[in-house]
């Protein structure tokens, strides 16, 4: 089982918030759930994350680390049942934005990786910059956009189905390609308790569009420990006849604060 990138970050989560003791200008969450059944029906789900803010004078930089991993018990043709893997996914992206004279606005720079087992493409890798600006800032509601010109480089899966112009087929090739991003990030703090968010982000190529959405509601337990309920969806424009070309995730799991 390949645990070992799951474990890497409730291992930096611990690490974090030792430093974010000493240094107030650190802030970061680490999220973790588990799901285990058995019985007639076997399946083990992992999934965390670490966020983690770093607000200095003329910067504010965020690092994030995600991962999923699932196995489920699996029929075969001939009636005996194996457990499978059925996806495995690791994120992980870093931004520094530079703040600008102007009120709430920014230059940006980001960079992100993706491994993705199950997905339309088996790894891609993004960088871009750009600007950013603040449209909402009330007691309650944010509302951050972010638009610029990037590169993406990505794999196809090894099994992939799709051919090039060449009719050759493109499983295991790579290629690259200049992307437009935009990106649209909400929060609603509800109540002292409760908070609410939405991430709507697009990457516009010639090959491929990819969007996500990503919502969320925070419940606090206590000072420190939140439960989140969220659902993600990741929609790509071209994809593989044999692969679907939206994926949807719901998850319930817990948040500590640091």
């Amino acid at each position: 089982m390949k645990l070992k990138y799951l474990s890497v970050l409730v291992a930096a989560g611990v690490a974090t918030s030792a430093v974010a003791s000493e240094k107030k200008t650190w802030e970061a969450n680490a999220e973790l759930g588990a799901i285990i059944t058995s019985g007639n029906t076997e399946t083990t789900t992992f999934k965390g994350a670490l966020n983690v803010k770093h607000n200095l004078e003329n910067w504010n930089n965020e690092y994030k680390l995600d991962g999923i991993y699932k196995e489920d018990e699996v029929e075969k043709d001939n009636g005996t049942k194996v457990t499978e893997r059925t996806n495995e996914k690791y994120f992980a992206s870093a931004q520094g934005n530079y703040k600008l004279n102007e009120e709430n606005a920014h230059l940006f720079v980001y960079g992100s990786y993706l491994s993705d087992y199950f997905g339309a493409y088996r790894q891609e890798a993004v960088i871009s910059g750009g600007y950013g600006l603040r449209l909402l800032d009330t007691d309650t509601m944010v509302l951050n956009a972010e638009i610029g010109p990037g590169y993406k480089y990505f794999q196809y899966p090894d099994d992939s189905t799709e051919v090039g112009d060449d009719g050759e087929l493109l499983a295991d090739e790579w290629e690259g390609e200049v992307i437009a991003l935009a990106k649209a990030d909400y929060t609603w703090q509800i109540s002292e308790g409760a908070k609410f968010t939405q991430l709507v982000a697009m990457e516009y190529g010639s090959t491929n569009t990819k969007t996500r959405s990503e919502t969320a509601l925070l419940t606090k337990i206590n000072g420190s420990l939140q439960m989140k309920v969220g659902f993600n969806v990741t929609h790509n424009s071209d994809v593989a006849d044999d692969k679907e070309n939206t994926d949807t995730e719901t998850a319930l799991t817990l948040v500590y604060n640091f």
